[in-house]
């Protein structure tokens, strides 16, 4: 998917997924020189489909992606593979650098590079994540629907979790793990809405024939499900940024580091912008694609901003060694000819 690497751009995107694309899409047709730079390793690489994007629903996600760089391309972006290893100042801009050695400047950035799933280490867990081993209900829940559901107490929103599985199937199992049984108004929730606690530590997941049978609990208990629910531990894929200080920070809810931005994704540096699930770490694909169209119509204005200050201070520079006599008679030889 490489194109030939410039030595500056308007604007550098980092990491191609659908916030990226969709990012540069909008840069591209803004007339901003724009390069996309891709690790090719997107977050939803395991599952079989995108689902609850408008007028795309259950595509592919490789042909999600391989569709969003032909329409860059085919206004004038670049795609180029490779990981970024770091960003610095430089002028009035940013020098950002690649893992192979190769430097591109940029006069604005938008980061997209996503996040990175931290998964239970159980075993099964990660052999059958995005297949049924799952995180999101509206993203699965469908595929599973009236399936025996489990939820594993990962995070501090597993009973949450259950009782939205609990939408798609009356058999959800919620197997407290770890973490304490819950009590009290939870408790009470959950038995209202009938699903089942099952207290004990959680020893593997059960495989049969290429497909998850049950969850067996240290004891050797074997619990039998079809599909199991994780909360993972969602981490932004944001270190390069550390040269600009610019750090993920742990999220308001407990669930892992995101990089804090405002509404059009900029953040606390000047000239840098976020996106997608570096930034919301829920968002979905078409969550991400709005945040990656926001953002970059925010760049595109600061970018208009700067050239209009800039034009400003060149015109008042070719003035300047002007008497004010010579100014009004350009004036009057203007309105004379009703200019």
């Amino acid at each position: 998917m490489t194109d030939q690497l410039r030595d500056g751009y308007d604007v550098v995107v980092v990491g191609g997924g659908a916030a990226g694309l969709s990012g540069a899409l909008t840069l591209a047709r803004a007339r901003r020189s724009v390069v996309v730079i891709d690790g090719g390793a997107p977050r939803n690489a395991p599952a079989s489909g995108v689902h609850g994007l408008l007028a795309r629903e259950g595509i592919r996600p490789a042909e999600l992606l391989e569709r969003g760089r032909a329409e860059v391309r085919g206004y004038g972006g670049h795609m180029v593979s490779g990981e970024v290893d770091g960003a610095r100042r430089q002028d009035d801009g940013f020098a950002v650098g690649l893992a192979d050695g190769r430097t591109v400047r940029a006069r604005r950035l938008l980061v997209a590079t996503g996040l990175v799933d931290e998964l239970p280490d159980i075993p099964g867990v990660r052999e059958r994540w995005g297949r049924d081993v799952l995180h999101c209900p509206y993203c699965h829940g469908w595929e599973v629907r009236d399936r025996a559901i489990g939820v594993l107490a990962s995070g501090p929103l597993a009973v949450h979790q259950a009782l939205l599985f609990r939408q798609w199937s009356p058999d959800v199992t919620l197997f407290a793990h770890t973490m304490a049984r819950p009590g009290g108004e939870e408790a009470e929730q959950l038995a209202a809405r009938g699903v089942t606690v099952v207290a004990g530590e959680v020893a593997s997941l059960e495989v049969a024939e290429d497909r998850l049978v049950g969850v067996r609990l240290r004891d050797g208990t074997v619990v039998s499900r079809e599909a199991v629910a994780v909360s993972t531990r969602m981490v932004a894929r944001a270190g390069f940024l550390a040269a600009l200080g610019l750090r993920p920070v742990e999220h308001p809810l407990g669930v892992g580091e995101h990089v804090p931005a405002d509404p059009t994704g900029r953040t606390e540096v000047p000239g840098v912008w976020v996106a997608g699930n570096v930034a919301d770490l829920a968002a979905q694909v078409g969550a991400a694609a709005a945040g990656g169209a926001a953002a970059a119509a925010a760049i595109n204005a600061d970018l208009i901003a700067e050239e209009t200050r800039q034009a400003v201070a060149a015109q008042r520079g070719s003035f300047s060694g002007w008497s004010e006599a010579r100014v009004g008679e350009l004036v009057t030889g203007d309105r004379r000819h009703g200019l």
